[in-house]
């Protein structure tokens, strides 16, 4: 059969069909985004302390205490992200958790990071412990899991090495200061200049 007989074929079928005329089209909105649009979309993607849902300590996501903790803001180049994973980038504060309630676990990492993006710091550990003998298994693993990525200055986390402390402990990449970015800035600026 060739195209010719096949057209032949399609044109005796279609013979008696007639095109439908439609006289109603609908037109889709133009939108514009404004800047409300784009506060609204970045208070509905990072919850704020206000928020009763902002760290809760009312659930989070089981994990066990040999699981591994990994989470990479988008924007974060996988090159950073490897680097932190492999624990090259220098620790610049740590912070212990053990022996702390949910409560005081979850008031002492906002304070602690709050201090750390002040200083400038970008790079910490935080030792939560596996949890292996506490009741459920790895809780307070599960909640720090559960908080970091909920605090936009996170850019990323990962478990640490063993000799860090393994699935016991993470480390924490913060955002950049806008200082920080602008040295930045100049330093690259002036090695292609």
């Amino acid at each position: 059969m060739s195209q010719e007989d096949d057209f032949e074929l399609f044109q005796q079928m279609m013979g008696d069909v007639k095109p439908i005329k439609q006289d109603t089209a609908e037109h889709p909105k133009s939108i514009q985004v404004t800047e409300a649009h784009l506060a609204r979309r970045e208070a509905a993607t990072h919850l704020s302390e206000g928020d009763p849902e902002y760290l809760s300590i009312d659930n989070a996501p089981m994990l066990k205490p040999e699981d591994v903790i990994e989470f990479k803001r988008d924007g974060v180049q996988d090159g950073v992200y490897r680097k932190l994973r492999l624990g090259k980038y220098p620790i610049q504060a740590r912070l212990d958790l053990h022996k702390r309630t949910l409560q005081q676990a979850r008031d002492e990492i906002v304070a602690f990071l709050r201090q750390c993006l002040r200083m400038d710091i970008r790079t910490v550990m935080i030792v939560h412990g596996k949890g292996a003998r506490s009741n459920p298994p790895a809780l307070m693993k599960s909640y720090v899991a559960s908080w970091l990525p909920q605090i936009k200055e996170v850019q990323c986390v990962h478990s640490a090495l063993q000799f860090h402390g393994g699935t016991g402990a993470v480390y924490v990449l913060l955002r950049k200061s806008d200082e920080k970015k602008m040295e930045n800035r100049e330093r690259h600026q002036k090695r292609l200049g």
